[in-house]
């Protein structure tokens, strides 16, 4: 089948491949505010791109792209220079100096970090009323305090179209409701994988969970840990806290500002509530190292009940001896051989996702030892993090094949052109639903690919699997929830979302 290419005198010839879909898409936002909703892997920023070049040819203003992390800001700045005829293309992030930034604002496209931008904005080096486009990539991050909403809000009075991209909505009413009515979306332009125009572009990704048993000596710590946890839910019942009996830690995150307010008795054994949860989820999950280094960190916090926790708690106390003890006979996690004995049955690349980076060195360090050529990527944070010329390093040697494994925390997540996968394998489980399609879309790109994901019997991890589940189901459906939303409101009086559920 000869391939078709777009034509337009702002687009490279023969740099984009025409697809039905993304040129749908694109027309419906270069008409209205509008989010663009399509799985990871699909080419939304293609669709981005499409739009761009229309608003270059009314010549009406700038147009800004926006991504939440300098190496995702810097991977669309190489694909529009790539794809773009024009020259004034420019990229700004906080490491540039305020003198430079002042030149880089007068460009006619500009991709930047949602900090720096709205910091520009209040400085007034920049003005909104200079753009005629204004795109929001990861769009779903448009939640409380961050960045985005600053800018979206700075954004009301002037006369810039926008675009917001995700992969999934939340699944979340709230959460959706709050993306939606912050960047003043008209309409959803939405595709999965069941879309008939999609279709012909997606390749099979198949999913295989695999359990494994946690070891006796594990076994023993989490029983400990779990004393410890129901002393502090027996204390919150008797001071008159209502705690249900799923030991929900999202339940204890809600009680924190009743417990503050109207409960103060209450405070102590509830923030050692969620300490101990946080714990024994490291412990779960990820393992003994991970499990001894957050009891280090969290050990030398000024904050209530720390002291109570780490020094007079005999069930917790005896949890971290054992773990040493554990540590010392070279006991780590059922999933580290499980692991190993996963890469040595495939070819091909695999990403490996986990959640923190404690894990990540564990992993790290094993994959090392047993001779495969394994790196890692982690955010910019801290002592350990990865700046962002290391990090593009770091995805651009797993390009080439430096490394046939690579380990990723979140920020391998998010809308990154990492490299081409055979192997998605998910170390840890994760309880949100745009986080499992980001995971899962980095694979099964150009060749059917397949996702594992490894499950500690009897642990956090089941549970985020349910719950996983549960939210994808209603993630799926929340596009179709807020067009139906947005399409009656269109011949109502503008009022808030939240009237018409």
């Amino acid at each position: 089948m000869t391939l078709e290419y777009l034509e337009h005198r702002f687009l490279q010839k023969n740099s984009i491949e025409y697809r039905d879909y993304q040129v749908n898409l694109a027309n419906q936002a270069k008409s209205e505010n509008c989010l663009v909703v399509l799985p990871t892997g699909l080419g939304k920023t293609t669709v981005a791109l499409q739009v761009i070049v229309e608003y270059l040819s009314k010549g009406t203003g700038a147009i800004l792209f926006l991504a939440p992390t300098r190496v995702l800001t810097h991977q669309h700045y190489e694909f529009l220079k790539n794809n773009l005829t024009i020259e004034d293309i420019a990229l700004i992030t906080g490491e540039d100096l305020i003198n430079k930034r002042k030149k880089l604002w007068m460009n006619s496209v500009i991709c930047a970090t949602p900090e720096i931008t709205k910091n520009d904005l209040d400085r007034q080096i920049v003005s909104a009323d200079q753009f005629s486009l204004v795109i929001f990539d990861e769009a779903h991050r448009t939640i409380g305090d961050y960045a985005y909403s600053g800018i979206a809000q700075r954004l009301i009075h002037s006369n810039a179209r926008i675009m917001g991209m995700t992969a999934t909505l939340p699944s979340e009413k709230e959460k959706a409701t709050e993306i939606i009515t912050t960047l003043k979306i008209s309409s959803i332009a939405q595709r999965n994988e069941d879309s008939p125009d999609v279709k012909p572009y997606i390749q099979e990704t198949t999913t295989q969970w695999i359990n494994v048993e946690l070891p006796p000596e594990m076994k023993h710590i989490q029983s400990l840990i779990k004393k410890a946890l129901e002393q502090r839910y027996m204390e919150l019942k008797r001071n008159g806290v209502n705690v249900t009996d799923t030991r929900s830690l999202s339940q204890l995150l809600r009680l924190r500002d009743y417990v503050l307010r109207q409960n103060r008795r209450s405070a102590k054994p509830l923030f050692t509530a969620i300490r101990i949860h946080y714990a024994l989820s490291m412990l779960e999950s990820h393992g003994i190292t991970s499990f001894l280094r957050f009891c280090e960190r969290t050990s030398k916090k000024k904050g209530v009940g720390i002291k109570d926790l780490f020094e007079n708690d005999s069930n917790f106390t005896q949890a971290i001896l054992l773990a040493k003890a554990a540590q010392e006979k070279g006991i780590e996690h059922s999933k580290i051989p499980k692991l190993k004995e996963i890469l040595q049955s495939i070819s091909g690349k695999a990403l490996v996702f986990t959640s923190y980076r404690d894990s990540v060195e564990v992993i790290h360090k094993n994959l090392t030892e047993m001779g495969i050529k394994a790196g890692f990527l982690i955010g910019k944070a801290g002592e350990t993090g990865l700046k962002q010329k290391k990090q593009i390093q770091t995805i651009q040697d797993f390009r080439d094949g430096l490394y046939t494994v690579l380990i990723a925390t979140r920020v391998g997540e998010e809308g990154l052109d990492i490299s081409e996968v055979s192997h998605v394998i998910f170390y840890d489980n994760v309880p949100s639903s745009i986080r499992y399609i980001q995971r899962r879309g980095r694979t099964g790109r150009k060749d059917s690919g397949k996702l594992i994901v490894l499950i500690a019997k009897d642990t956090i991890d089941e549970t985020y699997y349910w719950i996983g589940k549960r939210k994808m189901t209603l993630a799926k459906k929340m596009g179709e929830k807020m067009s139906e939303v947005l399409q009656k409101q269109t011949n109502k009086p503008k009022v808030a979302l939240d009237a018409y559920f």
